[in-house]
């Protein structure tokens, strides 16, 4: 899906840089989506603060990587497509990318 009026929102080609590996991020956001069940579990359950931390910086970890996989295929594939082209779209898709970058590291 292409969206020329609005860069922000998708890469200007047509497929996201992630759609190859769609199938192993789908398997992992289901494996965290059980972590985070069993985190709730956990609560319900009253377990020991500890363990339960220990859970939670687990399914941060989970979800950093999946973050960074994430940007890293869209710095592959949407930053450097439009890198090519040069342009008010590159330096948008470049600074779209560093905002992303920023709001990851807080």
């Amino acid at each position: 899906m292409t969206d020329t009026a609005n860069p922000t929102t998708s890469c200007d080609h047509g497929d996201h840089g992630y759609i190859t590996d769609k199938a192993r991020y789908l398997a992992r956001l289901k494996r965290i989506e059980g972590q985070s069940r069993g985190i709730h579990r956990m609560v319900e359950d009253e377990k020991y603060c500890i363990d339960i931390l220990t859970q939670i910086s687990a399914l941060t970890s989970a979800l950093q990587s999946v973050a960074v996989g994430l940007l890293e295929d869209h710095l592959r594939h949407c930053v450097a497509d439009a890198a090519l082209a040069g342009g008010d779209i590159a330096e948008e898709k470049v600074r779209e990318a560093s905002q992303a970058i920023a709001r990851l590291v807080r």
